[in-house]
């Protein structure tokens, strides 16, 4: 037999089964996906985390700036009716105010009677109802209630009954 033959026979088989190795190893790496790491996948977590916090703090941020100015405006209507309803209320004191002062200075005159003759006041316009005894006593209530302050108008409805 061929010594030379027999020599390179199991030479050129190693050399075979490292190619169909190598190949093989090659092939099975090219459709092989590497998993992530756990650094890296701890790492995209930590990376969502923090962009889900900057998220939710710039929705908490606009809901708070709208929390803000709706209060503002809540405020501002507030102190706006406020301020109207005390308008208001310094017109009823004043109309009060205006009635009571001429009732007080009906009653300083003799012949006049606060108790029988009725004083309506509404914004400064007064309306004056009721018995006098004469026509001069009609004419003094109507001169006593021109005389208060605030007074626009008087619609004098005071009747002359006598005594």
């Amino acid at each position: 037999m061929n010594n030379s033959n027999i020599s390179l026979r199991p030479a050129s088989r190693v050399a075979g089964i490292l190619a169909v190795t190598a190949i093989a190893l090659g092939l099975s790496a090219c459709g092989k996906k590497e998993e992530p790491t756990v650094g890296q996948r701890l790492d995209s977590a930590v990376q969502k985390t923090e962009q889900a916090a900057a998220d939710a703090r710039a929705k908490a941020e606009s809901a708070m700036k709208s929390a803000e100015t709706k209060v503002e405006q809540g405020a501002a209507s507030a102190e706006s009716s406020l301020k109207s309803a005390a308008d208001q209320g310094i017109v009823l004191l004043d109309d009060a105010g205006m009635t009571a002062k001429i009732k007080a200075d009906l009653a300083k005159d003799p012949e006049l009677s606060a108790l029988k003759i009725d004083i309506e006041t509404n914004n400064g316009r007064v309306t004056m109802k009721g018995p006098t005894p004469s026509e001069a006593a009609r004419d003094r209530a109507l001169a006593i209630a021109k005389a208060v302050t605030g007074v626009t108008s008087i619609n004098n409805q005071l009747v002359v009954s006598g005594s």
